[in-house]
């Protein structure tokens, strides 16, 4: 075995061989790091040689900008969570609002309610002022009768009327009402018309000091309404019922109709007949008369 001294050519082929013996096990060495490290610092190392790293972070070459941080609301968690909402802050405050107005609407009802009931339990309200004229007008005399009446009993009944005028609408299939409740108090008076006696009526006995007087029968005088004591309590009329102006003058004129027979009922017409008889008596007992007699139109004897 020779030696023989390298030539131009020889010594670089051994320096080529040695770089490459040399850079071998370096790379191997980066190569494994890389693998073993994470992502960040493998970026850290294969950046450009003008650029300074730093440990888990990448800095952008010289002469460039460095990119603006991202808003936390718009980074997305990184376990892949869902993304919290950006408006929460507002959508609270308008729950809060929202909360405040209806308590607050709440209280204005509750205290309007309270206010009402007040009302309602409370004395009634006075009513508006009202102002009624009456128009004047001539009155005429229609008619004069002389009167000779003896009014000896009177009585005042009361008495509730209640009633309705039913009608049928849309060929009889539906009936509608018309009523009227009326508080009706009248005066009725029995006693003896003068007028009606005749010639034989009275008889004088002067020697005897004797009178005998036939008077007509008792009857009912009059049964009137008393207006400030009579008034309509409630007035209903249906929807497709027709309201009849004359309702209230038919009530009235049953008032008086049925007061009438009540009194009757009551027995006014003997009170009247006994109360007559006395006060005639009385009467002729005053013109020196002691022996008086009374007697009525539809008595016997």
């Amino acid at each position: 075995m020779s030696d023989r001294a390298p030539g131009p050519g020889d010594d670089g082929d051994d320096g080529d061989a040695q770089d490459v013996r040399a850079e071998g096990p370096a790379e191997d060495r980066d190569r494994s790091r890389r693998a073993d490290a994470p992502e960040g610092d493998a970026e850290d190392r294969d950046a450009p040689a003008g650029s300074v790293g730093t440990a888990g972070s990448a800095r952008e070459p010289a002469g460039h900008d460095a990119p603006e941080p991202s808003p936390p609301s718009a980074r997305r968690p990184a376990d892949g969570g869902d993304e919290a909402p950006s408006g929460s802050g507002a959508g609270g405050a308008i729950r809060a609002m929202s909360l405040a107005l209806l308590v607050l609407i709440g209280g204005c009802l509750g205290g309007g309610l309270l206010s009402w009931v007040v009302q309602l339990f409370d004395e009634e309200p006075e009513p508006a002022a009202e102002v009624i004229e009456v128009q004047p007008t001539p009155d005429v005399v229609v008619a004069v009768r002389d009167l000779a009446r003896l009014e000896s009993a009177s009585f005042h009944v009361e008495r509730v009327i209640d009633l309705s005028s039913r009608q049928r609408h849309v060929f009889g299939l539906v009936e509608a009402e018309d009523s009227i409740l009326l508080v009706a108090a009248a005066d009725v008076v029995a006693g003896v018309d003068l007028s009606e006696m005749e010639d034989g009526d009275v008889v004088i006995e002067p020697e005897r000091r004797r009178a005998t007087l036939t008077l007509p029968p008792v009857r009912i005088l009059s049964a009137r309404l008393d207006n400030d004591r009579t008034y309509v309590h409630r007035r209903e009329t249906d929807v497709l019922a027709d309201r009849r102006d004359d309702l209230e003058t038919r009530a009235r004129r049953e008032a008086e109709r049925t007061l009438r027979e009540s009194a009757i009922e009551g027995g006014i017409l003997r009170r009247a007949e006994r109360n007559a008889a006395h006060t005639v008596e009385t009467l002729v007992r005053s013109l020196g008369y002691e022996d008086v007699v009374v007697r009525f139109g539809d008595d016997e004897g």
